[in-house]
């Protein structure tokens, strides 16, 4: 890229580098639009052949300088087009990208094109394979562990299932951790894939520690789950353990004592209102743009002023609503500037660290930090120094 237009775009203002990257991208989806329509017509026509290549696959990689992968999606694409000509004004709108069209490219009928298309419009990769499960149900998969290999450089995922146990086996033999096959074992990610409506398999790789885990709840669960389904054990271990982070982080209780009114000049919120609002924003990101636009974010969450502690807000449920952390420090820098939350960052810490040693005497303990942005407070809140937002 020229010097000189990284300097041109550093002149933008925020409103016209939103217009310009939006414009951009319709372009690169009509752009992409042109290409497959010109791929499917180049196979056709077989020019590649005279190009010295014996594939459309070869000329895209080679004469193109595609990647791999960016050609056989293209090309499928590019295949698609010809069955089917109406993916085309689809796929330059955008309300369908490739990745959709290589999900659906098996499963398009001339019956049946435009009634999956229209369902699969604007929708994610995992909407679309879920999608595709309730039309095309898949059996359930067998339960089994097996020991990944050490002695080669790929491994496979490791699947939850029954086994029986009959003294030790080389299913709970602990692998090399410096070995290839262990590293490349962790760096391999989960597997979740729809089957059917309401059924999902599920891959991952475990240690032998949390193997010998599944057989001990095996056994203790004999007499509630016979078959000792891993799947049964897992869901009970998942509940049990998402209502103790619920005690943990949200205070939830059978008998809630409320506030009684009572509003204490405090960055502490109550559990009465850390409750109220989780309830209210259904445990997501409730930051929503100019645009009218929901973050959608779930994870990562902290409880935030929506009139900052700083500026006299209180916690109560009406000033308090939950966000991602992100937009926590993007309207903590709103509100303060990007300079003075910098700023804050250090004075918190410091204030943080006073009230510790005056409320506990302790500070080799108070506060303990969480990293450069977080700090524990004397309450063992899990305290954002930069928004005083408390962390979920």
């Amino acid at each position: 890229m020229n010097p000189k237009m990284l300097s041109a775009i550093d002149q933008l203002s925020n409103h016209e580098l939103l217009l310009r990257v939006k414009s951009l991208a319709q372009g690169e989806r009509e752009a992409t639009a042109v290409l497959i329509a010109l791929l499917a017509e180049l196979e056709a026509r077989r020019l590649y052949l005279a190009e010295g290549c014996s594939s459309l696959f070869t000329y895209c990689t080679q004469v193109l300088h595609l990647s791999e992968h960016a050609a056989y999606g293209r090309i499928e694409a590019a295949r698609m087009v010809r069955r089917f000509p109406v993916v085309l004004g689809m796929l330059e709108d955008g309300s369908v990208n490739l990745t959709t069209m290589g999900l659906l490219a098996s499963q398009l009928t001339a019956e049946n094109h435009r009634e999956l298309l229209d369902m699969a419009r604007h929708k994610s990769k995992r909407q679309v394979e879920e999608l595709l499960a309730r039309l095309r149900p898949q059996p359930p998969v067998s339960a089994s562990v097996r020991r990944l290999p050490t002695a080669r450089l790929t491994a496979a995922p490791l699947g939850i299932a029954t086994a029986p146990r009959s003294g030790p086996s080389s299913a709970s033999a602990t692998p090399d951790p410096r070995s290839p096959a262990t590293t490349l074992s962790r760096l391999r990610p989960a597997v979740v894939t729809p089957l059917a409506p309401r059924r999902y398999k599920v891959q991952f790789t475990a240690s032998a520690e949390t193997v010998e885990k599944l057989r001990l709840a095996q056994d203790l669960l004999r007499h509630q789950i016979p078959d000792g389904d891993p799947a049964a054990i897992i869901d009970r271990a998942l509940t049990a353990l998402l209502n103790g982070l619920a005690k943990q982080k949200l205070a939830t209780t059978d008998h809630p004592r409320g506030s009684r009114g009572r509003v204490s000049r405090s960055r502490h919120i109550p559990a009465d209102v850390r409750r109220s609002v989780w309830l209210r924003d259904d445990g997501r990101c409730a930051f929503v743009s100019r645009t009218g636009r929901r973050c959608t974010e779930g994870g990562f969450l902290e409880f935030h002023h929506v009139a900052p502690y700083a500026a006299g807000g209180e916690p109560t449920a009406d000033n308090i609503q939950l966000r991602c952390r992100a937009h926590n420090g993007y309207e903590a820098e709103l509100y303060f500037g990007p300079r003075h939350t910098g700023l804050l960052r250090e004075a918190r810490a410091s204030y943080h660290l006073n009230a510790g040693n005056r409320a506990c005497g302790r500070a080799e303990e108070y506060p303990r930090q969480l990293g450069p942005d977080r700090v524990i407070d004397p309450c063992g809140n899990a305290i954002d120094v930069a928004s005083q937002s408390q962390v979920i």
